[in-house]
């Protein structure tokens, strides 16, 4: 790995998402079921063929927005992803790596799609991200001292998630982030029927492990894909 190719802002983000009236609450979940519906079903164009350098991610760009200043602000030695899926956000985040000089990613999949990024930043792991066999994996990609961040991108099924956040949460270090996607699903505000996710994950993981905060400061852009996704570990 280089030295830090272009240099380092001051800037750190400390303000919360802004407070909304009622009416304007509506109009943010509005647009977010809107977006979300054209996304997930490919109805319109536009967000559903999304590419980062050529390769296809499912991510919205609000996000990948917050994900850069993260990895500006928290510097992760090691980025932790569940659900590699087409490769598109393992080429951001470690492109993002490339321009700060440091970091790597670690992304886990049950399976390997033709055309996924190859990059000396990039490890993948093949296999199930809750087995006990997988998580042996990634920890041994981690070395002593290093600062992990951790993104649960796979099964967005509540107990699945929920299973996620056990394993993997341990190895976040204090300072960096638990980031859980797609908390926006069974109705929060999108895919109303999709049944508990992520979300229901989250309310279900948190009153035990006072050591991870919501960061509001991470939805400020208003349309976000992770609602109370953004765990910061203190």
């Amino acid at each position: 790995m280089t030295d830090r190719a272009f240099p380092k802002g001051p800037y750190r983000v400390t303000n919360p998402a802004p407070a909304l009236t009622a009416d304007e609450q509506r109009i943010v979940a509005d647009f977010h079921a809107l977006y979300y519906r054209i996304w997930d079903f490919g109805r319109g164009p536009g967000t559903l063929d999304l590419h980062w350098l050529g390769f296809h991610t499912l991510k919205c760009p609000l996000d990948l927005w917050i994900y850069q200043e993260i990895l500006v602000e928290t510097e992760p030695d090691v980025i932790i992803e569940t659900g590699t899926r087409f490769g598109g956000s393992a080429a951001f985040l470690a492109g993002i790596c490339d321009l700060l000089g440091r970091g790597r990613v670690v992304t886990v999949d049950i399976k390997q799609l033709s055309g996924q990024p190859r990059h000396p930043r990039i490890d993948y792991v093949l296999g199930s991200s809750a087995s006990a066999a997988t998580l042996t994996q990634v920890q041994r990609r981690i070395e002593p001292g290093e600062r992990v961040m951790v993104i649960l991108d796979s099964d967005h099924r509540r107990d699945h998630v929920l299973d996620e956040l056990q394993a993997y949460h341990p190895l976040v270090s204090p300072g960096c982030y638990l980031i859980v996607e797609d908390t926006n699903v069974n109705g929060h505000p999108a895919w109303p029927d999709h049944g508990p996710g992520p979300m229901e994950a989250v309310e279900a993981f948190l009153p035990s492990h006072p050591e991870f905060r919501v960061d509001p400061s991470r939805e400020r852009f208003l349309m976000t894909m992770h609602p109370r996704g953004f765990l910061l570990r203190t």
